[in-house]
């Protein structure tokens, strides 16, 4: 005759059981927990590199085709060719004319434009014209999300100046500089060449150099 206590399990053994079946699953939940918030991190990061880094080409390329071409505001008012200002208070804190403007539909109208760029809500944001004077801008772009402050200056032949607008005599500057800093205080500095306002340094001739010197 079989024993009534080899016939299944005791009422401890069940417990002991479920105690470690939710352990087990307790450690699995928060396993995937942990990676579900880590793979969130990663990809946050990674766009926000990927944003800056698309900030930075899209500046570069913007200041790099600087032209000298003053503008009308919807006003009529002239502005000049290159205007910036020191910080993201002011509305807005750069604004440029720029070569280069690919036409590929074809379109009655010129290859520049007037593209300005500004900083609301802790976004970066460009804006464009469809026209040089007098037109409405376009809708703006956000570029970089998350900033607490953006700060800008301009070089012209060796000094830094916290504002540009032309009244030294030269339509553009050297060189522009960009300071980010982001809501959880990192700091990020950027520097661009301005297209045509870039002045190279002069190269003193050696004797060899010299009209009529030695060959």
């Amino acid at each position: 005759m079989t024993d009534r206590r080899e016939q299944g399990f005791t009422l401890v053994e069940v417990l002991v059981a479920l105690i470690i079946f939710g352990m087990i699953a307790a450690a699995g939940v928060a396993m995937l927990s942990f990676s579900v918030r880590a793979q969130g991190a990663t990809k946050a990061k990674l766009d926000d590199v990927a944003a800056l880094g698309r900030t930075a080409s899209i500046l570069s390329a913007d200041l790099a085709q600087a032209i000298d071409r003053p503008t009308r505001d919807e006003a009529g008012t002239r502005l000049p060719a290159f205007l910036g200002e020191e910080g993201g208070a002011v509305q807005p804190m750069l604004r440029l004319v720029r070569g280069g403007w690919s036409n590929l539909d074809g379109a009655a109208r010129p290859g520049v434009q007037k593209v300005a760029y500004r900083l609301a809500n802790g976004t970066l944001e460009r804006i464009a014209y469809p026209m040089l004077d007098g037109a409405a801008p376009l809708a703006p772009a956000a570029l970089l999300t998350g900033l607490a402050d953006a700060r800008l200056r301009y070089r012209y032949r060796g000094a830094w100046s916290d504002r540009w607008d032309g009244a030294n005599g030269a339509a553009l500057p050297s060189a522009v500089e960009l300071r980010l800093t982001r809501s959880d205080r990192r700091a990020h500095r950027l520097l661009f060449l301005v297209g045509s306002g870039h002045v190279p340094a002069r190269r003193e001739r050696s004797p060899a150099e010299a009209p009529g010197g030695p060959i």
